[in-house]
């Protein structure tokens, strides 16, 4: 694993909400805005952005934890910026807080972690379970 970054280091996502992105279930569409869980998707990606830069060749991240809270709405059409932040790096995880916005309209805000592991060791674990 390659340390590169320290608490407080910041990196952006910028998405355009689109219809697939919006609160819907197989009985149909919930609401016209984007759902919680496309916004989860997002903000995992936002987290990942520095795994890239971190992991190594024989390395992947993986998803530890992620908390929402989900304030205001993002209607298709509208692009939302993510700004994800390390909170902390202990050993292989990475935790990082991040805001999402619409202009100034704060969307949601949370935690998200991944650990950084050897890839022979994530298909060994998977390979136990299956």
């Amino acid at each position: 694993m390659i340390s590169k970054f320290q608490p407080g280091d910041k990196k952006q996502y910028y998405k355009k909400v689109k219809q697939g992105d919006v609160a819907a279930f197989d009985s149909g569409e919930v609401h016209p805005v984007y759902s919680t869980f496309a916004l989860a998707r997002d903000v995992e990606w936002a987290g990942r952005l520095f795994v890239l830069e971190m992991k190594e060749g024989d390395e992947e991240g993986i998803g530890t934890s992620l908390s929402i809270e989900h304030r205001a709405p993002a209607f298709v059409g509208e692009e939302v910026s993510i700004e994800s932040s390390v909170l902390s790096i202990n050993k292989n995880e990475i935790i990082c807080k991040y805001e999402v916005y619409v202009g100034d309209r704060l969307v949601a805000r949370g935690a998200q972690g991944q650990k950084i592991l050897k890839k022979a060791v994530l298909e060994e674990k998977f390979d136990q379970l299956k």
